[in-house]
């Protein structure tokens, strides 16, 4: 009974022990991804003397707002802005559209070559997109679409849509093809259980992907800087590129640029959040 009693009493403590462990190794992996963007930051605020020195500055001992005037004065800055929110806008509204029907069509229905089109969805994500540059160039030249951001828009799809239909397909398969029947046999159509039942249960699907396609397009880099040579087509991730010269980069105002740059990733991503947790909650099927 008292080695019972004592083993009783070491299992608390143990557990405690591992619990410290695991949240010291989280903080330390979160430590660890965050400081590439507190030191970007911290980078954006120094003067050029605190950022070339040999001894590394931790905190902006000058704060300055040098860095920002120079980058925000940067031609074609409002250029590459509108041209980034038209791209990625443009990208995410056509994927959600598109990857939620092929979802559903591959998950609710059987059809000749659906097993055929899942593969060739998955092989899609196998292709670097470095290896089609050429190609993809070479197509849009003979269709009349470089250094246009409609070209650039539809190359983007080729490469989101197939991993987000993969995505919302298993959202999609998650959820019971009872739960619409139900809604029919109680009087909804086919498009009001689609509306009323799949929807609100699948949202937060719509959302995770959603905020994968708007990092995907808003980080990309390659494609824009080959087919928008432009600087009045220019996005911003190309613009970020001419902080970069001759005489090596510009660190200060490329790392004020590049800050401003995050600012409308952090707040989709915030404004995301909130949907994802409201349709949560809205989706939940009480028993």
């Amino acid at each position: 009974m008292i080695g019972r009693a004592w083993i009783q009493r070491r299992r608390p403590a143990s557990r405690q022990g591992q619990a410290v462990l695991w949240n010291a190794l989280a903080a330390l992996v979160f430590l660890v991804m965050v400081f590439p963007i507190y030191w970007m930051i911290a980078t954006s605020f120094k003067s050029g003397r605190d950022i070339l020195s040999l001894t590394p500055q931790w905190f902006p001992i000058h704060p300055t707002l040098a860095n920002y005037e120079d980058a925000w004065h940067k031609p074609f800055f409002l250029n590459a802005v509108l041209n980034s929110v038209q791209v990625v806008g443009t990208t995410v509204l056509i994927t959600l559209a598109l990857a939620f029907l092929a979802a559903v069509a591959i998950a609710r229905y059987n059809f000749g070559g659906r097993k055929a089109f899942i593969v060739l969805v998955i092989g899609v994500q196998m292709v670097p997109l470095n290896a089609l540059i050429i190609p993809i160039y070479l197509l849009l030249d003979g269709a009349g679409q470089t250094d246009r951001l409609p070209g650039v828009v539809v190359t983007y799809l080729a490469f989101v849509l197939p991993f987000v239909i993969w995505t919302l397909r298993g959202f999609i398969a998650n959820v019971p093809i009872d739960l619409e029947e139900q809604a029919m046999i109680d009087g909804c159509s086919r498009g009001g259980a689609f509306l009323r039942i799949l929807l609100p249960l699948v949202a937060p699907g719509l959302v995770a992907t959603a905020i994968y396609a708007f990092i995907q397009a808003w980080n990309e880099y390659i494609v824009a800087y080959v087919l928008l040579p432009t600087n009045e087509n220019q996005t911003l991730t190309v613009w970020l590129a001419g902080f970069t010269t001759n005489h090596g980069p510009q660190w200060g105002p490329l790392m004020a640029a590049a800050t401003l740059t995050s600012l409308p990733v952090v707040a989709f991503f915030i404004v995301i959040q909130k949907r994802v947790v409201a349709n949560l909650s809205a989706g939940a099927v009480k028993g």
